[in-house]
């Protein structure tokens, strides 16, 4: 019986061992994400850059954060050739998991909301993925932990796990890629890294870099409508909740998760969806390719800090996410139906975010009564006219 016993567990080590391999093979096989540089004429002495993470193969941010937490749970032991993987997810983590999962031979389930776009149940399915669609958002987490009881597999948890399976020091480190790409930028240290709020990982992952690598950066937060992230950010309270879920798919959340870590920021902002949609449709305009709408959400909060710096007189740079390809939101976000029905039509808006991004003419409607916090410092600007 001991014979078997150390078999099976010498079989169990050297399954563990080639599937750590063929997922860091996998990065060895894909190039760094790009870092687009944005044009703001109206902001002179102030650059603006976007780390483009829809080039990943999975074509979104989450990319990073699926590898991170196959290799946590691998190293754990909490994977075995045998398990079938669990996940609670808006969309783009799933897809992503749904992709390393068929890397190592390992059934995937993704747990959404049923309101999560076509598309992207689609992607989940093409990476051999299978969703389970429930119609109240808070239940996914119990749903989650339900489905893998009771076939006897990991719940991943996305929400737990994303701040402490990332390497903040350097392996798969968002900040450690953006921090080499600006090297030879007229300002290579940023002023600013701006970034929305999903599980609050990748906040965590810029708060904690800029510190330890003693970068005089700050770091600023993005939160959605739908969501309790932002008046966390203010009292600390972990017990708020929310009935609805974000309509910013991939960013809010109608409770506090464990990831979301406040005190790694210096400064959030919560930006109304309609605001968010008319920058998502003025950015895919400039760069000539759809994004997704919580880089417009992050274009929101970015360039709320570039007039925060020009009201200061502060000049430097701002490197803020391009979070994944719009073309997963034609049905829903790009559709002008579909924000007419959810009351995000968005046609002034999107006049003010262009006039913002060519002629540094900052709306003062949103200024006045965006909700933020912290080092950001925002206040009424007089209009370029």
């Amino acid at each position: 019986m001991n014979k078997m016993r150390m078999k099976n567990e010498n079989n169990r080590q050297a399954w563990i061992r080639d599937a750590v391999r063929r997922i860091e093979a996998d990065f060895q096989r894909s190039a760094d994400t790009h870092l687009l540089p944005v044009a703001l004429p109206g902001l002179q002495g102030i650059s603006l850059y976007l780390k483009d993470e829809s080039s990943h193969p999975t074509g979104s941010l989450k990319h990073r954060l699926a590898r991170s937490l196959f290799l946590h749970a691998l190293c754990n032991g909490w994977l075995t050739k045998d398990s079938t993987v669990v996940e609670s997810s808006s969309g783009s983590t799933a897809i992503s998991e749904a992709y390393f999962a068929r890397l190592l031979g390992l059934p995937f389930i993704a747990v959404m909301p049923r309101s999560t776009s076509s598309a992207k149940v689609a992607a989940i399915e093409f990476h051999g993925g299978r969703c389970h669609l429930v119609d109240d958002p808070k239940t996914v987490y119990a749903e989650s932990e339900r489905l893998a009881r009771e076939c006897g597999g990991h719940y991943m948890d996305q929400f737990t796990h994303a701040e402490r399976a990332t390497d903040w020091r350097a392996n798969n480190n968002i900040a450690d890629s953006i921090f080499q790409q600006m090297k030879l930028e007229p300002h290579p240290v940023p002023h600013w890294l701006v970034a929305s709020a999903g599980t609050g990982g990748t906040l965590a992952t810029l708060g904690r870099y800029v510190r330890y690598c003693r970068h005089n950066t700050l770091v600023c937060g993005a939160d959605a409508e739908r969501s309790v992230l932002f008046e966390h950010y203010l009292n600390r309270d972990p017990g708020l909740t929310l009935k609805q879920g974000s309509r910013i798919e991939g960013i809010g959340r109608p409770r506090v998760e464990p990831s979301f870590l406040p005190d790694t920021m210096d400064a959030m902002v919560k930006v109304p969806d309609r605001w968010s949609l008319a920058a998502m449709l003025a950015l895919s305009e400039q760069l000539g390719r759809p994004v997704g709408g919580s880089t417009g959400t992050n274009l929101v909060a970015a360039l709320s800090c570039a007039s925060a710096m020009r009201q200061q007189g502060v000049t430097g740079a701002i490197v803020t996410l391009l979070c994944d390809d719009g073309q997963r939101y034609w049905q829903t976000c790009f559709d002008a139906d579909w924000r007419a029905h959810h009351d995000l039509t968005c046609d002034e808006e999107l006049t003010q975010i262009r006039r913002w991004l060519e002629h540094g003419q900052s709306p003062g409607d949103l200024l006045n009564t965006l909700p933020h916090a912290g080092a950001l410092n925002l206040r009424p600007e007089r209009q370029v006219q």
